[in-house]
């Protein structure tokens, strides 16, 4: 059996964008970062401030960079909660290569983001052709390339708590470029990812290969559909996306170290929650990822900023904003309630027509 062929352009296609799920969540997010820049710019005016507000961005690249790419595996209906250590490891293997074993620090980084999509590849497999759940799978490569990057740590002749530093001032200067001189390399690098992932996703056929497999593997299958090889592959985008941040932030801090990914594991989920992929698979948008991701880097800068909130304490505002937004969406989407509210609707223009 052939594909099944979905329209993308046309006046067709520009009614189902208009009227699509997708559109009004995005516009809401939209309405969301207006209002968290209203209020912060209200409260205090260094918020107004461009160059804080990329400063802040910067340091949120971990998972701008990595949710977009986490969309396409939630979208088929796995997880991934390994990106955080794949950075890390990216990272390491980066000053290792350099400086123990004279690598041009370019070739260094290529291979060290071929060994990100390498382990990309070895979670997707056990995932795709071997069945086993992706929590599980990737939970277990967490451990395992945070473990490698210890391992790939003591290969160097400096201690693993220092970090590797004294990289070639090229290297280092890859992140201090500004666009304009004010836009940092780092987010037009994360715009072109952006329109990179949106043509995948939303305008090509491996995209619809991926909504499909998400809504029903079994007919992606009858479809013609290698089902197995596009969730693979989305576990391969995500990895490659880590590496590309552990390349950006080694050259940015100007050190090597095998934690450096941190702990926005459960931020990089969160965006791509907010931005109305479903846990559950078969619908996602990168576009509202992205936005997501952005909401929550102004929550995190402007409550210090404006309100002065410990940064500790970031994830709470976050995760209240998660659980509110993801619940009323839900009773939104129950055709229960959305009965019983058209139901009222009914008794009252009954009644005030009695």
């Amino acid at each position: 059996m052939s594909e099944p062929k979905v329209k993308l352009g046309g006046q067709g296609g520009l009614r189902r964008l208009w009227n699509g799920p997708n559109f009004r969540w995005n516009l809401f997010l939209l309405a969301l970062i207006a209002v968290e820049c209203g209020v912060f710019s209200m409260a205090n005016e260094k918020f107004r401030s461009l160059p804080r507000i990329f400063a802040s961005a910067n340091g949120d690249l971990t998972f701008w960079y990595v949710s977009i790419f986490v969309t396409f595996v939630m979208i088929t209906g796995g997880i991934d909660i390994q990106s955080c250590a794949i950075v890390g490891l990216t990272s390491i293997i980066i000053g290792v290569a350099w400086q123990d074993f004279g690598f041009n620090i370019w070739v260094a980084s290529l291979l060290a983001v071929a060994v990100s999509v390498a382990c990309g590849a070895i979670s997707g497999f056990f995932v795709a052709y071997c069945g086993v759940q992706a929590m599980v799978v990737t939970l277990g490569g967490s451990f395992l390339y945070t473990g490698l990057a210890l391992l790939v740590s003591t290969l160097s002749s400096t201690e693993a708590y220092k970090g590797i530093s004294g990289f070639p001032d090229d290297f280092k200067a890859l992140t201090k470029i500004k666009v304009f001189g004010l836009i940092p390399l780092q987010i037009i690098i994360f715009l072109v990812l952006l329109a990179a992932a949106y043509l995948l996703l939303h305008r090509s056929k491996y995209g619809r290969k991926v909504f499909l497999v998400g809504v029903n593997p079994a007919a992606a299958e009858y479809s013609g559909v290698n089902s197995r090889w596009i969730v693979m592959s989305t576990y391969m985008l995500s990895a490659l996306a880590a590496g590309i941040v552990g390349v950006i932030m080694t050259s940015q801090l100007g050190t090597a170290k095998s934690d450096l990914g941190g702990s926005a594991t459960m931020t990089i989920i969160t965006a791509c929650v907010l931005g109305g992929t479903l846990s559950t698979g078969g619908k996602g948008s990168v576009i509202g990822t992205a936005l997501a991701a952005v909401a929550i880097t102004l929550l995190r800068f402007g409550m210090p900023l404006c309100f002065g909130i410990n940064k500790q304490y970031l994830d709470i505002p976050i995760g209240v904003l998660l659980v509110v937004v993801v619940v009323a969406r839900a009773l939104a989407n129950s055709p229960a309630l959305i009965a019983k509210v058209g139901g009222l609707r009914k008794k009252k223009e009954s009644r005030a027509g009695a």
